[in-house]
Order: C-alpha cells, then sequence, then structure tokens
C-alpha cells in the first residue's frame, strides 16, 4: 500500500494569531446591581412576583459568576441568592402571621355601626 502525501496548502504568512476578545465589564456591572435591587423592591413592595423574578435572577446571575467578577464585586453571589429569599419570605409574611386588625371589614361593604 502506498500513501500518497499531498502538498500542504497553508500559508504560515496568511496565519493570523488568535485573540481573544475583550470582556465587557458593564454587563457584569448591571447584573450585579439588578440582583442586589430587585430584593429590596420586593420588600418595599410587598409583592410576591417581584420576590420570585429577585430569587430566579439572583441565583442566575450567582451560577453566571466567572473568575473576574469573583475577584472585582464587593458582595459573593450566595449572598445575593440569601437576601432575595429572605425578601421573598417577607412578601409571604402576612399569610403566616396576619396583623391584628387588618381585615376587620371589607373594603366595598357597610362600615361596621359605631358603639351608641
Amino acid at each position: 500500500m502506498e500513501f500518497s502525501k499531498e502538498k500542504d496548502m497553508r500559508q504560515p504568512d496568511l496565519i493570523i494569531p488568535y485573540q481573544e476578545p475583550a470582556a465587557k465589564g458593564d454587563n457584569v456591572e448591571l447584573q450585579s446591581t439588578v440582583s442586589s435591587t430587585l430584593p429590596m423592591a420586593a420588600v418595599f413592595l410587598r409583592n410576591k412576583y417581584v420576590g420570585w423574578a429577585a430569587v430566579v435572577f439572583s441565583l442566575q446571575s450567582w451560577l453566571g459568576e466567572s473568575e473576574e467578577t469573583k475577584k472585582s464585586s464587593s458582595t459573593p453571589g450566595y449572598f445575593n441568592v440569601g437576601m432575595s429569599v429572605v425578601s421573598l419570605l417577607v412578601t409571604y409574611l402576612p399569610i403566616f402571621l396576619p396583623q391584628p386588625g387588618a381585615n376587620v371589614g371589607s373594603p366595598t361593604g357597610a362600615p361596621a355601626p359605631a358603639p351608641a
């Protein structure tokens, strides 16, 4: 058996070395800002949907952290996840610990009679 050796068609003068693209720092900062402010918005608004969005977004940003992000960020990713879980618990708190006198009458019904 005879193997044929083909001529190498690659030309060394046309080789372009690979250069890694520069990392975009704006996306990391925006993601970090949103993952730390959404839990606060959920607590202030007492909105369960914002609380769930905060948990999902902070979990996503924590799992997507790179080594550069870990070095440059001031708070670790698991801290933002914990903060968002606590904000979700705060939004569900009125279900488990209702405030006394909060639901005395319905908002559309007649007011309760005043004592004579």
